[in-house]
C-alpha cells in the first residue's frame, strides 16, 4: 500500500510537470535575443515589449509583472485593449526554462484570445541572466 502511495504522488508530480509542458507559441514567433538586442542598440526597435515575468530587465520594456498572478494578468489585458491588432508586440519572462515557466503560455494564450496578429516570444530557454545579461545585451538602468 505504501508503495502505491508513493507510485501515485509521483504520477501526480509527473503529470503537473507534463501539463506545463506543451508549448503555445511557433519556432516562426521566437525572436532571437541577438536580433532584438541589437534593434534597441541601433534604436530601430519600434515594438510594444512587455515584461510578463518578475522585473522588467530589458530597455523600453513595458513591467506587466508575473501574469501568472491574476491583478498581473487583468494590468496586461487592460495594456493590450489600448492596442491595435496588428501592433507588433514583444512578450518575455526569463524567470526559469520554459517547462518551468508559469507566465509565458498564459501570455500566449491571452494574445491568441484577444486576436492579436503580430506577437512574438523572446526566446530565452534558459533564463533571463544566461540567455539576456550574461550575453552583454542591454539593461533597463
Amino acid at each position: 500500500p505504501l508503495a502505491l502511495i508513493f507510485f501515485i504522488s509521483g504520477l501526480w508530480s509527473w503529470q503537473t510537470a507534463v501539463a506545463q509542458s506543451p508549448v503555445n507559441w511557433t519556432n516562426d514567433q521566437l525572436l532571437q535575443p541577438s536580433e532584438l538586442a541589437t534593434a534597441l542598440k541601433d534604436n530601430k526597435e519600434s515594438s510594444v515589449i512587455f515584461s510578463i515575468g518578475p522585473g522588467a530587465v530589458i530597455p523600453h520594456s513595458k513591467d506587466m509583472g508575473m501574469v501568472k498572478e491574476e491583478e498581473n494578468m487583468k494590468k496586461f489585458r487592460q495594456e493590450l485593449e489600448t492596442l491595435p491588432k496588428d501592433t507588433s508586440i514583444i512578450i518575455y519572462c526569463g524567470c526559469c526554462p520554459y517547462e518551468h515557466c508559469p507566465n509565458v503560455r498564459p501570455a500566449i494564450q491571452l494574445l491568441k484570445e484577444m486576436k492579436f496578429t503580430n506577437y512574438k516570444l523572446l526566446d530565452l530557454p534558459h533564463n533571463i541572466k544566461i540567455d539576456w545579461i550574461n550575453k552583454g545585451y542591454p539593461t533597463a538602468q
